[in-house]
């Protein structure tokens, strides 16, 4: 139990769509941690469905693999800065990283975000430069660019001796060599190079027991389940154990029971000692950064630091006249259950009642953060409405600031010009471009998180849809004044309650882009398109041809409508104003005024133009 040589932790870091996911499916086949006859479900690692659908790993996830006399565990990191919170807690987990880069698009800002969290931990890297096998690879530029990339963000020496794995994880295949036709069969080249290159936990299991608590999970029938590494010392089911809260406080508790991991699966163990990566449940109120250690010698490990939201939307009840037609719960109590129960597992999330008890505000990390809880409990059959996503404003030292983005863009040259363009009005600021003769050019800038906002339609415009556009979180900079972002544009607002017929929507169709489909159900105050200008107009969509026994001998027999612009929920949420709401049920996102009456719209608008006028 002594010698804990044969562990070998590490953590997983790529870009979206690099083949992290794929990759670990690979190794656990071959390792044959999965006996003959079980089925393994492709990209085992995302378990949830949306994590499969957007092929975006959102939770972090543990797997054991078996290799000779070695165990290895691999622990997922989210790619997406939005979830950075959880990234910087998993280095602290392991000893060494494992950066999958794409042989053909190389470093990507994500995997940049990441990197440099493990790197600060000084973990020891390998990089795996995986499909290979892509007609246009060009694999030593790539570990060119990853050098770079390392030396950018300070590594050290021994960190820039990182190998090399060449692999295509769809085929299984690996090697040293970077030529595709040398690659060998299997995973031995990378499994060889982890166990020979990443450090064994060095921790003492005769110590006094300490523990942190990395990540979370809940099962109905566990309740709260404590992730994380053992630091040193042992531990045991059954075991009285004292919790150094996150406060400063200690509390007793005891371990029910204890977990490790095998491929993908969670076994009951007895006992786990120092660098062995275990589950924990039983202990009620446990919270992530608590040291879980022996009572007798209880010492606190530090706390680990939480993310801090940077984007905060309103979540409320759907009091729309659709309202309860689509979801299974409508009320406030389900409503504010529902986010506080999400608080359980994740700790970048912030919820705070409001003073009416119909309306609660959400803080997170970024768009997909909150976007992805909204898709969750749609699907579970909520009905809700939501405002439009606004940044979080932090005063430091008498000066206010605002979450700043990294963001990193390819687009083909001859729409280079319109695009930087469009971001300078948003107050973005170039800081580095490169153009490697391939007709694309790769702009990278920093901008106000508000200009981002409701910007990817825009671009996708400009481009055309050729333009990729990544971005994270850099840092909090000075507040970049009023008039960054949001849309210009006004929209088409029903006047009426009913069905959409084809002759109103092609008696308003020059005014602007409709957003739905004949025979859809609009009620007085939805928002039903997009004016060409921009102020808002009332338009009655539910028109019904009048029937006379007058033939046109000129009139056209057949009139074709122009495609409606039919929105995703983030989609929907970009393109909100500060007077509109985004009305989501299981089967529908409808955006809306807040204020559904004409009349009443107007005497708002005039109260605050003259409040506007006083102040």
């Amino acid at each position: 139990m002594h010698s804990r040589d044969h562990i070998r932790n590490i953590a997983i870091i790529a870009h979206v769509d690099h083949g992290k996911t794929t990759l670990v499916d690979k190794l656990l086949q071959q390792s044959g941690t999965f006996r003959e006859h079980e089925a393994v479900q492709e990209r085992a690692m995302d378990s949830n469905d949306l994590e499969r659908e957007r092929g975006i790993t959102i939770l972090a996830k543990n797997t054991a693999i078996h290799y000779k006399d070695f165990l290895i565990n691999i622990v997922d990191t989210p790619g997406h800065a939005d979830f950075g919170g959880e990234v910087e807690r998993i280095m602290k987990m392991v000893d060494g990283v494992l950066l999958v880069v794409d042989a053909f698009e190389g470093t990507m800002p994500q995997t940049k975000f990441v990197l440099r969290k493990a790197l600060e931990q000084n973990l020891t890297p390998i990089v795996v430069v995986n499909k290979i096998d892509r007609p246009n690879a060009r694999p030593a530029e790539v570990v060119d660019e990853v050098l770079d990339l390392f030396i950018e963000l300070g590594a050290n020496d021994d960190q820039l001796e990182f190998p090399v794995v060449y692999a295509s994880a769809l085929m299984g295949t690996s090697s040293l060599h970077p030529e595709p036709e040398k690659q060998d069969s299997n995973m031995e080249a990378l499994y060889e190079t982890v166990v020979s290159h990443i450090p064994s936990p060095t921790e003492d299991v005769d110590l006094p027991l300490q523990f942190l608590v990395t990540l979370m999970d809940y099962n109905e029938y566990l309740g709260r389940i404590g992730i994380g590494r053992v630091n040193r010392g042992k531990i045991r089911q059954g075991q009285p154990v004292a919790v150094m809260t996150r406060e400063g406080g200690m509390k007793q508790a005891r371990i029910e029971k204890l977990f490790g991991f095998q491929g993908l699966k969670r076994v009951e163990i007895e006992e786990a000692g120092a660098g062995d990566i275990i589950a924990i449940a039983g202990i009620k109120e446990i919270n992530i950064g608590e040291t879980i250690a022996d009572p007798a010698n209880p010492e606190a490990l530090p706390v680990l630091k939480i993310d801090e939201p940077t984007l905060q939307m309103t979540f409320l009840v759907n009091n729309s006249p659709f309202a309860g037609r689509e979801g299974k719960w409508v009320t406030s109590r389900k409503l504010r259950e529902r986010l506080y129960k999400e608080l359980e597992t994740d700790v970048s999330l912030r919820v705070e009642d409001t003073d009416s008890p119909d309306a609660f505000i959400v803080s997170g990390r970024g768009e997909l953060h909150l976007g992805i809880l909204i898709e969750n409990m749609r699907r579970e059959g909520f009905e809700m409405q939501v405002s439009k996503p606004e940044v979080i404003i932090r005063v430091v030292d008498g000066q206010k600031m605002e979450p700043v983005e990294r963001l990193i863009i390819d687009v083909p040259e001859e729409s280079m010009g319109s695009v930087m363009e469009s971001l300078g009005s948003r107050k973005a600021e170039m800081v580095n471009m490169i153009n490697n003769g391939s007709g694309n050019v790769r702009l990278e800038f920093l901008i106000p998180a508000r200009g981002l906002i409701g910007y990817r339609t825009n671009f996708l415009t400009l481009t055309r849809g050729y333009g990729i556009m990544n971005h994270a979180f850099d840092s909090y900079g000075p507040y970049a004044g009023s008039g960054v972002g949001g849309r210009h544009e006004g929209v088409l607002v029903s006047s009426e309650n009913g069905s959409a017929t084809l002759y109103g929507i092609l008696s308003i169709e020059d005014r602007g882009i409709l957003f739905l489909e004949p025979g859809a159900e609009v009620y007085e105050g939805m928002i039903v398109g997009e004016h060409n200008r921009d102020n808002d107009i009332i338009v009655n969509i539910c028109k019904e041809k009048q029937l006379t026994n007058v033939r046109s001998a000129t009139k056209e027999d057949t009139v074709k409508m122009k495609t409606p612009r039919l929105y995703s929920l983030e989609q929907a949420l970009e393109y909100l104003n500060d007077d509109e709401y985004c009305e989501i049920t299981p089967k529908s996102v409808r955006l809306r005024k807040k204020i559904l009456n004409k009349s009443e719209r107007e005497r708002a608008e005039k109260h605050r133009k003259m409040a506007e006028a006083n102040a």
